[in-house]
């Protein structure tokens, strides 16, 4: 008899914990649908990444990882010497150019100079050979009154000056040419200076990777180097991290996407302080859907659509780190 009863009451308190467990998924999965909308993310801050233009090594760091520096703080040193050198060669061959052009310039206004004075020899000497002419002829007209010789005479003197006149005119156009020709060297040492100037400016720049800073205040992530090292072109020497405001990442089924809008109000639990909340605002909402990442831990949840949404939330004592899981949740509101 009692054994009959075992048999009986088994059943019975397996049915019961069946529909016990069945009433608590239910229970959950009514409080899911209640609770307001949100999701699983990670705390990400602002970084920034540093890398140099040059091939040198690392002199030395200012800084060490972990350590709170300011902007324009001194991060990382590097060895320039070579560097310095081509700054300091290519400052020389600015003054050098300088003295070029200012030299050009001089026996080009030398040379235009002596070009007008040429010219204006020609125009005297030609004004002499028609004075000299008009002489000759009226010599000639009156020759009854005048001998021989004092003819030839006239006529030999307007020929002299026409001579002189047009040796002035052959002077004046060959000072031009070395004029125009002087004009051109001139204009050469500019474009040489030019790119004098251009090659100082890029030594200039590339002096200033010499010593990487900080562009923002923040937290030095990474130092990837050590002294010594060899350091190539568009390597990460230094990153550096702002963590006064970050963004908790998570991903929200379409069924809620009514629930984020940009501006709206959100607040953020982490693991690390269960006993505090912390109050953010939506920034962004994607505007189209993926498939979850896979770092999500279910493949139920890996295998929905979501949308990626952004909550901007202050941290001014820097108690959320990156990479540090939270759980969000969306209060509604924000812009229509």
């Amino acid at each position: 008899m009692n054994k009959n009863k075992r048999v009986i009451v088994l059943p019975v308190l397996l049915g019961g914990a069946l529909t016990g467990l069945l009433a608590w998924r239910l229970w959950i999965q009514d409080a899911a649908l209640r609770a307001p909308a949100g999701g699983s993310g990670v705390v990400e801050g602002t970084e920034v990444s540093l890398a140099t233009r040059l091939t040198t090594r690392v002199a030395s760091l200012a800084v060490r990882e972990g350590q709170e520096v300011r902007a324009g703080d001194l991060l990382v040193e590097m060895d320039c010497r070579d560097t310095q050198a081509m700054l300091a060669e290519a400052e020389a061959r600015i003054e050098a150019a300088r003295a070029q052009v200012e030299a050009a310039r001089a026996a080009a206004g030398a040379a235009s100079d002596a070009a007008r004075a040429a010219l204006k020899a020609a125009e005297a000497a030609r004004a002499q050979a028609e004075a000299a002419e008009r002489q000759a002829s009226r010599v000639a007209a009156v020759s009854e009154d005048v001998s021989a010789a004092q003819v030839d005479q006239a006529q030999a003197a307007a020929a002299g000056y026409a001579n002189q006149a047009a040796a002035a005119r052959l002077s004046g156009r060959a000072t031009r040419r070395k004029g125009d020709a002087a004009e051109a060297q001139a204009e050469a040492a500019a474009k040489s200076l030019a790119a004098a100037e251009a090659a100082l400016t890029r030594a200039r720049l590339l002096a200033e990777e010499c010593e990487v800073k900080a562009p923002i205040d923040g937290i030095v992530e990474l130092l990837p180097y050590e002294p010594g090292e060899l350091v190539l072109p568009g390597s990460e020497v230094a990153r550096v991290v702002d963590i006064s405001t970050v963004r908790a990442i998570f991903y929200l089924p379409n069924a809620d996407l009514a629930a984020a809008r940009p501006g709206g109000a959100a607040t953020v639990r982490a693991d690390a302080w269960p006993d505090e909340a912390f109050h953010g605002r939506v920034a962004t909402v994607a505007t189209t859907a993926e498939f979850t990442p896979r770092n999500i831990q279910t493949r139920t949840d890996r295998d929905r659509l979501v949308y990626r949404v952004e909550v901007e939330v202050d941290n001014p004592d820097g108690r959320l780190r990156p990479g540090m899981p939270v759980e969000v949740s969306l209060d509604g509101g924000g812009e229509g």
